[in-house]
């Protein structure tokens, strides 16, 4: 079991930058990442990490602009924004869980360790 809680969401200007923060407390899950939900749309993967050093998943969408960093003895992670577009305004999701023989970006979809989500608001 694990309790993860987000923080860092706000609201910037196209182009700017945002830095989310997620610590768990409890077990440490080999697959942690960030998903969001971006109005009516299906919760996506954002940025995953498989602390096995399979490396990093990000989605193309924000390849290039978004980067993950980890620390692992602290179970916490990081998502830097940079270059924030309106089309990335939505609730990010600090994830958690078990590969489960999957890819960590698949798996987490149908993890039960979801915080609460932080809100990010980027206007043009």
């Amino acid at each position: 079991q694990v309790q993860l809680a987000e923080s860092g969401g706000g609201s910037v200007k196209a182009g700017g930058s945002l830095r989310l923060s997620c610590v768990g407390s409890g077990y440490r899950y080999i697959c942690m990442g960030w998903f969001r939900q971006i109005a009516e749309k299906e919760r996506e993967a954002v940025a995953v990490v498989h602390r096995g050093g399979d490396g990093t998943y990000y989605s193309d969408p924000v390849k290039g602009r978004f980067t993950l960093s980890m620390e692992n003895a602290k179970n916490r992670i990081y998502l830097q924004m940079n270059n924030l577009k309106p089309e990335d305004t939505g609730t990010y999701y600090c994830v958690a869980g078990l590969a489960l023989g999957r890819p960590c970006f698949e798996a987490l979809r149908d993890s039960q360790f979801w915080g609460q989500g932080t809100q990010v608001n980027v206007s043009s």
